[in-house]
Parts: C-alpha cells; sequence; structure tokens
C-alpha cells in the first residue's frame, strides 16, 4: 500500500467513525422510544441526505426498521428511489429485508457496527448484499465501532429484561396472577 492509499484508508475510516457515531445518537433515540436501539444515516459526499431509527413498535410496521427509515428519506429528499452513490451507516448488521432495499435503491456503500448473529444478511448468516446474482451489489465495512454499537444493544435488552422481570415480580407480590 503506497503512502497515498494509507492516508486515504486513514481518512475512510476517520470519516466511518465519525457517522458511526451520529448511527448511534439515532439509536439513542430509537431506545429513548422504548424501540431497539438501532440507527442509520444515509451520506451522500459529505451531507445527510437520510437518517433513520427503529420504529417498529411504536409506529406498529414491521418495515420500520432504521436502514428502511433512511432510504424512504433519502429518497423524498432526492426525489429519487435510486440512491447512487450514497453511503449508509448503520449500528447493526442490515437483516434480509433492509439488505434487499439497500440493493434496489442502489445504495453504494455500507458501513455497519455490530453483527447480528442471528438474522444478519450481510455475512454473519446470509450473504446478500454481495451475492452475485443480484444486479447490484453493495461494498460492505462491517465492525465499524462494533463493540460500543454492541453494548448499546446489550444494555438495553439487558434493563428491558429486569424491567420484566420486577414487573412479573410486583404483580405476584400484589396477589395477581403469575406470568
Amino acid at each position: 500500500m503506497t503512502p497515498s492509499e494509507k492516508a486515504d484508508s486513514f481518512e475512510q475510516a476517520q470519516q466511518d467513525e465519525r457517522w458511526m457515531h451520529y448511527a448511534m445518537a439515532l439509536a439513542a433515540r430509537a431506545e429513548g422510544i422504548g424501540e431497539i436501539p438501532v440507527g442509520a444515516v444515509l451520506v451522500l459526499g459529505d451531507e445527510v441526505v437520510g437518517e433513520g431509527w427503529n420504529r417498529s413498535i411504536s409506529t406498529h410496521d414491521a418495515c420500520a426498521h432504521a436502514e428502511i427509515m433512511a432510504i424512504r428519506a433519502a429518497g423524498v429528499r432526492l426525489a429519487n428511489y435510486r440512491l447512487l452513490d450514497t453511503t449508509l451507516y448503520v449500528t447493526l448488521e442490515p437483516c434480509c429485508m433492509c439488505a434487499g432495499a439497500l440493493i434496489h435503491s442502489r445504495v453504494k456503500r455500507v458501513v455497519f457496527g455490530a453483527r447480528d448473529l442471528k438474522t444478519g444478511a450481510a455475512g454473519s448468516v446470509f450473504e446478500i448484499l454481495q451475492d452475485p446474482r443480484h444486479n447490484h451489489r453493495v461494498t460492505l465495512t462491517g465492525g465499524v465501532l462494533a463493540e460500543a454499537c454492541s453494548a448499546q444493544l446489550s444494555a438495553f435488552f439487558k434493563r428491558r429484561r429486569a424491567e420484566k422481570k420486577a414487573a412479573r415480580q410486583a404483580l405476584q407480590q400484589s396477589g395477581g396472577p403469575a406470568v
């Protein structure tokens, strides 16, 4: 790798981390409304063209994942469903649904934080984004701020389990039915 390529690589890594911090702030918004904390920001050049956070629970919409919300916002902003030359930064590896939307919207690059070992479609469980059978393949960078993204999700689920346990105990103590 030439010195110029090293400098470009370093600059790209810094940019990826900066935008992933932005996505983590969006994930905190999801958490603030009781949603699983996943955030996504879609960038064209150095400009935000769409952002989203999970809203499936609050909107009663299984499709309201952070990535989908960011894609929808960018489509409106750019007045085009094709989001050419954009990069999506998302705190959790996209699922199959989101991977399909990323392919159809022609997002150029996806950068994700934590891997999703149950439903990840960017290499953890499925490899949809770079499958050669598609007419468009998305460039991938995984594991950017992975520990911080994973910790954000883990803390949410740990707190949610504790809240459910406390609610069960309170119900039992009040003489209500066992849950």
